[in-house]
């Protein structure tokens, strides 16, 4: 397809973007401008213990019964992954050191390779990078006392994957369009080129002809592409675009029964905006989607 980048991981055919003890008071919603919190017993950086073993955290999920999910979690071998149950939720966890640890790539893929394999059959409330708890009743207390928070994200998020879509352009070429569409900007660079005169004026309003009309064409590329989606996703993001080149990054929050459809609609949006660049990714759990705010009641020295 014109403009697209072959970016889904895991048998996702199509592509155009690119890709964690509490007391009770918590407060867990469904939130489109956030990220997941980071959780960590004593509510900062875990002591290097390197004899001590704790529970290392990658996600809540709806479970009444212990599951195993076999050898995929953190560790220079992949530690075995299981649940810490309360109720009808748990935590999916692997034991590990009390230790903080790095953002290795081996150590980043490991925590996304577990909460990739959880997703297939169940809904995630991921917990981000390194979040660490020292025991097992330390995680039943944190799913005893956030246990209503936990619930009703779980039940807002149910059946709902994330997807990344980042758009790019070739700046110079979209410059080059302009130039050809607008008799202004394009009797400046003429006289820019031929240099009669005094030609600081002449660039600067060359200058500022250009950026109006880049950001013009930008956001009207990104209002169409999110207007192009509304109807198959329940919930979409605006990020931050990086760099020179993207002028879209976004999160959008689908349906597990809308995931072909998503997929059809952005593969023909690419299609049609061919001077555009797409990255497409997913489906990962809703980190963009899901905001916890956890009270951490600090680990007592033992």
């Amino acid at each position: 397809m014109p403009g697209t980048e072959k970016a889904r991981k895991a048998a996702k055919k199509f592509a155009p973007p690119e890709k964690k003890g509490a007391k009770p008071g918590v407060a867990a919603r469904p939130a489109p401008a956030a990220r997941p919190v980071e959780v960590r017993n004593g509510g900062g950086h875990a002591k290097e213990q390197p004899d001590a073993r704790g529970k290392y955290v990658y996600c809540i999920i709806q479970a009444s019964e212990p599951l195993r999910f076999g050898p995929l979690g953190i560790g220079a071998e992949p530690a075995e992954v299981h649940t810490v149950n309360y109720r009808d939720i748990a935590a999916v966890v692997s034991d590990t050191p009390i230790e903080v640890h790095d953002p290795t790539r081996e150590n980043v893929l490991a925590h996304e390779r577990v909460n990739e394999t959880v997703m297939r059959k169940h809904t995630v409330i991921p917990m981000s990078f390194g979040t660490v708890f020292k025991t097992r009743d330390d995680i039943v207390e944190l799913l005893r006392s956030a246990y209503e928070a936990f619930h009703d994200v779980l039940d807002k998020m149910q059946d709902k994957l994330e997807f990344g879509l980042k758009v790019l352009w070739d700046r110079d070429v979209m410059v080059r369009e302009i130039e050809n569409q607008d008799e202004d900007v394009r009797r400046l660079k003429q006289e820019i080129s031929a240099q009669k005169g005094s030609t600081y004026f002449a660039r600067m309003q060359y200058g500022r002809l250009v950026d109006a009309a880049l950001q013009a064409h930008s956001e009207k590329y990104v209002a169409e592409i999110f207007a192009a989606l509304r109807d198959v996703a329940v919930a979409s993001r605006a990020n931050k675009p990086i760099g020179d080149k993207m002028i879209m990054n976004a999160a959008f929050l689908v349906s597990r029964d809308k995931e072909q459809a998503f997929d059809q609609r952005v593969k023909e949006i690419g299609a049609r905006f061919d001077k555009l660049t797409f990255k497409y990714t997913g489906p990962w759990p809703p980190y963009n989607f899901v905001n916890i705010r956890l009270k951490l009641e600090r680990a007592k020295e033992k």
